[in-house]
């Protein structure tokens, strides 16, 4: 792959239409110089704001050039096809030097001649877009050149959210900031990106949401317009020949002035021997933390336990002044010593009555297992599921020496989740965080009650609670095509609440090619968590497998089908099959039956992050982390568009692969290659893995190799797609 030039600028393929950052292009000299400028980007700033409908942005974005000769060329941007050009200014000094538009036919011949001179498909964009050029006078060496363009957008509506897209690329430079303002922020809901992670301000009643840029890739935004309590969206994506998969976006405003649901917390804290120092202080913290989170409707009870079982006081205690003084000197005297009684906890907070207009909650913070009283997990586990009633339960786990099995089975039976926090995370942040999620609750006993078509796999299975300033996330399959109406209940303030979302479920249906690989890492969580709990089967590794192999997630299942040398997997139900045509002899899966230790942390913290994914990086992270440490034994592999690929013989190849699928090998960079990159948009991101790569599809596989064919017609092209595609 080259770079050279453009490394601190390349633009991503995408299949939807967003607009992408520019970049410049040098104008080479016919005879080669002993230096060579190099120009760099060192900040990049986004402004964009929204008025009704409409985005106003504004790019600025710095050059420099850290070479030994001058630089002349021309400054390059991609508009998205629904953008309307404003104004462009590029500065020589003093001298502002404006821009030219071309159409989308001019643009993709500009774009399609960079790749194949450049011969870098990370230079690959969208064909339909417009493009803005101005010509760079002389970069001397050590200057900066300041750019700045200005377009407006028409936002497309998405369910009942406003749909907002950027197309950062692949970034690097020194700082970027891309920052959105919103006026009127009471007209919205919790904003939410399934790719990047979001920051939110509110400013009297504007919201400004920012994200750094260096890490690149194409920034996704919903806005939820408010439609009474929440603001509802449903998106889909359909491949064809399969079920498709579909997004319920459900997101409440930050605040809420009227009446909510009021709370009974109870905070149970393990202060054994092992909690002794920093773990303790930290807990302490954030109890402390907790406390000051409490309204005057709620009612709270404090539990500390080691040998026995130490309560602030009996029964509930009001959240008042007073009361929240006294807990906390409570909290203050609070030393480690003993043994862990979690049993005695655990029958402390459940089984209490609780009026049907309040929402029980239960905080269980441990750093060990059960030495004091009853001794099995399973024991301890079934006779708190048959006594937490409506109570949601939710647990920390601090360390590695806590029962996995054990907090994630109260958490399941509680409707809550389970939180682990590494030796060296702070317990502090991770229980103020959870606190402040479980502040203030909008709707309870969610529910899905009616739909135009079949939801399968939902993740979560359960709808949890949903509170003001937490959005959720729901992922699913569905079977069939129709349109109309998802119709979902919950209970507020002891009465039952309907509110509705319209969508469109087809059989084939391009974008939103995010939901595919977020959907299948929440699957693959909810399993793992289910093997852990349940037991291993046939049919639950298998479906753990296909998934990871398919959507490029690295498992303790899929992990050894990358470290032999010369094994690839194929398609579902189909056997591996080595380099020289042979069937692959199975290695067995690790089975995960350890409930405490360093291995049975580790899973329970990825089962955990994966069920609960919401964006694609949180999505990745639980996978590079393996990728990370395959890497460290000399494991040669990358990951691409939601695909794995492993070096054989010189070829990136999709694990995916298998000799059963027939294989269509085009030259890089021909026609044949930019033609099947127009009609397979998606396969971008993958092309960038190496120069040499098998990318297998449903029925067909695509080579970039040298010899391949030079050119297809049409014809060609949209059978290949449509093979590719399995439709």
């Amino acid at each position: 792959m080259h770079h050279t030039l453009l490394s601190a600028l390349a633009l991503m393929l995408t299949a939807a239409p967003v607009a992408a950052q520019g970049w410049i292009e040098i104008e080479r000299p016919r005879i080669p110089t002993p230096v060579s400028p190099n120009i760099i980007r060192v900040s990049s700033e986004v402004r964009t704001s929204i008025e009704g409908r409409v985005a106003r942005v504004e790019v600025e974005e710095r050059f420099h050039n850290s070479g030994g000769g001058i630089a002349e060329g021309s400054y390059l941007y991609p508009l998205p096809g629904e953008a309307v050009f404003q104004n462009f200014s590029l500065w020589m000094g003093e001298q502002e030097l404006k821009g030219e538009m071309m159409n989308a036919e001019q643009a993709r011949g500009i774009y399609e001649e960079i790749v194949r001179r450049q011969k870098d498909p990370a230079l690959l964009t969208l064909a339909g877009h417009g493009l803005v050029r101005a010509q760079v006078f002389p970069i001397q060496p050590g200057e900066t050149r300041k750019v700045v363009l200005r377009y407006t957008q028409l936002l497309e509506r998405s369910g009942d959210a406003l749909r907002v897209r950027y197309g950062l690329g692949a970034r690097g430079g020194q700082s970027g900031t891309w920052r959105l303002t919103v006026p009127d922020e009471n007209s919205y809901g919790v904003p939410y990106s399934p790719t990047h992670a979001l920051n939110t301000r509110r400013d009297h009643d504007r919201l400004e949401i920012t994200l750094d840029t260096k890490d690149g890739g194409d920034i996704d935004l919903f806005l939820p317009l408010r439609r009474g309590l929440v603001g509802t969206t449903v998106l889909t994506h359909a491949p064809g020949g399969e079920d498709g998969y579909a997004m319920l976006l459900i997101a409440p405003p930050a605040t809420e002035s009227g009446p909510v649901v009021p709370r009974d917390l109870s905070f149970v804290v393990d202060v054994s021997g092992s909690m002794s120092g920093q773990k303790l202080d930290q807990a302490k913290s954030a109890l402390r933390q907790a406390l000051g989170t409490l309204r005057q409707e709620d009612r709270f009870r404090l539990v500390a336990f080691s040998n026995s079982v130490r309560n602030f006081r009996e029964g509930w205690a009001p959240a008042t002044p007073e009361m929240v003084r006294q807990a906390r000197s409570f909290v203050d005297a609070l030393e480690a010593d003993g043994g862990t009684n979690i049993a005695g906890a655990l029958d402390a907070v459940l089984g209490t009555t609780v009026a049907e207009g309040r929402l029980p909650i239960v905080l269980f913070l441990t750093d060990g297992i059960p030495s004091v009283g009853e001794e099995q997990p399973d024991r301890i586990a079934a006779t708190a599921a048959g006594r937490i009633g409506r109570s949601r339960v939710f647990t920390i786990g601090l360390g590695p020496d806590v029962n996995t099995y054990l907090l994630d089975r109260l958490a399941k039976e509680g409707r809550g989740a389970a939180e682990y926090v590494a030796p060296d995370a702070n317990v502090e942040v991770a229980v103020g965080n959870l606190v402040a999620k479980l502040r203030r609750p909008a709707l309870v006993n969610l529910r899905i009650v009616d739909s135009p078509v079949r939801l399968l796999d939902l993740s979560p299975a359960q709808l949890p609670d949903l509170f003001y300033g937490e959005e959720l996330v729901v992922f699913g399959r569905y079977r069939g095509e129709g349109r109309g109406t998802i119709v979902i209940e919950g209970e507020r303030n002891g009465r039952r609440e309907r509110f509705t979302a319209d969508a469109s479920f087809s059989r084939v249906a391009a974008g939103n090619e995010f939901i595919p690989r977020l959907w299948a890492s929440r699957r693959i969580g909810d399993l793992t968590r289910q093997i852990r709990l349940e037991g291993q089967s046939e049919a639950l590794i298998r479906e753990v497998r296909d998934l990871g192999l398919r959507y490029g997630i690295l498992t303790e299942y899929t992990s050894y089908l990358v470290q032999e040398p010369g094994v690839v997997a194929v398609g579902r139900n189909q056997p591996m099959m080595d380099g020289r045509g042979g069937v692959a002899a199975m290695a067995p899966a690790a089975a995960p039956a350890e409930q405490t230790g360093d291995v049975a942390f580790r899973r329970a913290k990825e089962s955990g992050r994966m069920s609960q994914a919401t964006t694609l990086a949180e999505a990745d992270a639980v996978a590079e982390d393996k990728m990370s440490a395959l890497g460290a034994e000399g494991r040669a592999l990358r990951r691409a568009g939601g695909r794995m690929f492993a070096e054989l013989s010189g070829v990136w190849t999709d694990v995916n692969h298998g000799d059963t699928l027939r294989v269509t090998t085009v030259a890089p960079f021909s026609k044949a290659y930019f033609a099947i990159v127009r009609a397979l948009p998606e396969l971008g991101p993958s092309l960038k893995v190496g120069d040499t790569l098998l990318v297998a599809g449903r029925r067909v596989s695509l080579k970039i190799a040298a010899g391949g064919r030079d050119t297809m017609s049409d014809t060609e092209v949209r059978e290949f797609a449509k093979a590719f595609r399995g439709v």
